[in-house]
């Protein structure tokens, strides 16, 4: 299997398995069939959950995904990446700084920031973050607190950034194409995928999509 940061490099599909979105669907079916349609990242995130139903989904997710070529990402804990053996963690802004989390993952498990600013995003690059996350894009119901920062940030980051970045935020089928005609190659997407009817089917068009406008 290539390394974590040849996967990271080659992915253009980043699906988040949101516990709440997923509903009475169990996460670890949603999460393979996304894998299954072509998500090429698959993160685990349930911020209301207990821990040790978050940790007994992460640790059932990360052996479903390990046969497949995906990159399987930890949402918020780096505690519970290291636990599930996941290949890295995605952190906040309010999440432990990526100068804390390197030490307790190691150099060979990736780790994401989210960013809302160009000065973010910049700044998580310097700290040596593996990739980044820029949005949201447009607004969306999964993060209320954060405004959309409009296509033009993806802009300002595809001109600045050298490092792996992933748009996020409100990205469907029909705004899709703007965001690459921004600059983007990877976008993550929550509802799209994950809260879709048929999640692989909707992960092979979203794959579809990216590959025929970004190859």
């Amino acid at each position: 299997m290539p390394s974590k940061r040849l996967l990271l490099s080659a992915a253009r599909l980043y699906v988040i398995v949101d516990a709440e979105i997923c509903g009475d669907r169990d996460p670890v079916a949603v999460a393979t069939a996304a894998a299954d349609g072509g998500a090429d990242i698959v993160q685990w995130r349930a911020k209301s959950w207990p821990v040790p139903r978050r940790e007994a989904v992460a640790r059932r997710m990360a052996a479903a995904l390990a046969p497949r070529p995906v990159l399987f990402i930890i949402n918020d804990h780096p505690d519970l990446a290291l636990a599930a053996e996941a290949d890295g963690v995605h952190l906040g802004q309010d999440d432990l700084p990526v100068a804390v989390v390197r030490p307790l993952l190691g150099l060979d498990r990736l780790i994401g920031v989210s960013t809302h600013s160009l000065e973010q995003a910049l700044a998580a690059q310097q700290a040596g973050a593996d990739y980044i996350g820029v949005g949201p894009v447009f607004a969306t119901p999964t993060k209320p607190d954060y405004p959309a920062v409009g296509p033009d940030l993806v802009r300002q980051v595809a001109a600045r950034i050298t490092i792996p970045f992933v748009a996020i935020g409100g990205i469907d089928q029909a705004n899709l194409p703007l965001v690459l005609s921004c600059g983007a190659t990877r976008v993550a997407v929550v509802r799209a995928v994950a809260g879709a009817r048929d999640v692989c089917r909707a992960a092979q068009t979203f794959k579809h999509q990216l590959i025929e406008r970004t190859s």
